[in-house]
């Protein structure tokens, strides 16, 4: 796994592009009043796709909304033919309603833990395992996925676990589609000035792959951790993200941001009161 050291001094490169941004906006999943955890944001802007409360004490199933407004969207149900009595969550899908997302149905078999399907009307239909990314090791979890609005590139995460919980390790990987299916990028140097000793996880992309944005914890997690979301940007598409920088903006304790369709708005999910509640941040 690619790593650094997380002392700033060690952090060298070019800075990224600074993006301001306004005040954080509480937004609405009407006729819901669960959690909502892992947004995304379809890639035309009208479907909220999300999970609710991430917990080993409930089922973690997938779950949309649809737009009405720039603060509401309105509350449709479950995702059908894809929820199982394991995880599912952490949802993405590319511009062509290919939809992929995390499961753990069968972990223990394969190690491997990123599906994808096809979303229509509701439901996801062709579900099949995405091979070829997967460490292929026991407590190696791959816990967040990301696909790029063209559908050749899974940003994911390479999370270390143990009898203990964890994550106590997790850094982005990036694949790309090759004949059909992902392989991993033999290079990842592309995330070299964000990979570090903490915890990076839960990427989103911008659709112009110049922007990314995602979560950073400090490692070990513990019942004080303040996960914060970052940014980072870059000038081509063939090279290295610069060195990212925090959103001040966004406070609390914050985590999986998605990116609007204009690349304008950035959604995400805060704890408020014990609960995770959707928000919504846009670019000044």
């Amino acid at each position: 796994m690619q790593s650094c050291n997380h002392e700033e001094a060690e952090i060298t490169g070019p800075e990224s592009r600074y993006i301001a941004f306004g005040t954080p906006q509480k937004m609405n999943v009407l006729n819901y009043d669960g959690e909502i955890m892992e947004p995304f944001l379809s890639k035309d802007g009208q479907t909220l796709f999300f999970n609710n409360l991430n917990d080993a004490s409930v089922n973690t199933n997938l779950h949309y909304a649809t737009k009405v407004d720039a603060l509401n969207f309105v509350y449709q149900g479950e995702l059908q033919g894809v929820n199982t009595e394991s995880l599912e969550g952490v949802p993405t899908m590319d511009a062509a309603n290919n939809f992929y997302f995390v499961s753990t149905r069968n972990y223990d078999d394969t190690f491997s833990t990123i599906f994808q399907g096809v979303f229509k009307d509701g439901a996801i239909s062709d579900i099949q395992l995405v091979s070829g990314i997967s460490r292929n090791e026991a407590g190696w979890v791959n816990f967040d996925v990301e696909v790029s609005e063209d559908g050749n590139w899974l940003y994911f995460v390479d999370g270390k676990f143990n009898t203990f919980g964890g994550p106590h390790e997790a850094n982005l990987v990036l694949a790309q589609k090759v004949d059909n299916s992902f392989q991993r990028v033999a290079d990842q140097s592309i995330f070299k000035l964000i990979n570090t000793d903490d915890l990076e996880y839960a990427a989103c992309i911008s659709s112009d792959l110049l922007e990314i944005y995602f979560t950073r914890v400090a490692a070990p997690i513990s019942e004080d951790s303040q996960p914060q979301i970052y940014v980072a940007t870059r000038d081509s598409v063939d090279e290295a993200f610069h060195k990212p920088y925090k959103i001040d903006a966004i406070t609390g304790f914050v985590e999986g941001p998605t990116i609007s369709p204009d690349n304008q708005s950035i959604y995400f999910h805060k704890k408020v009161d014990g609960k995770f509640e959707l928000y919504m941040i846009t670019k000044e």
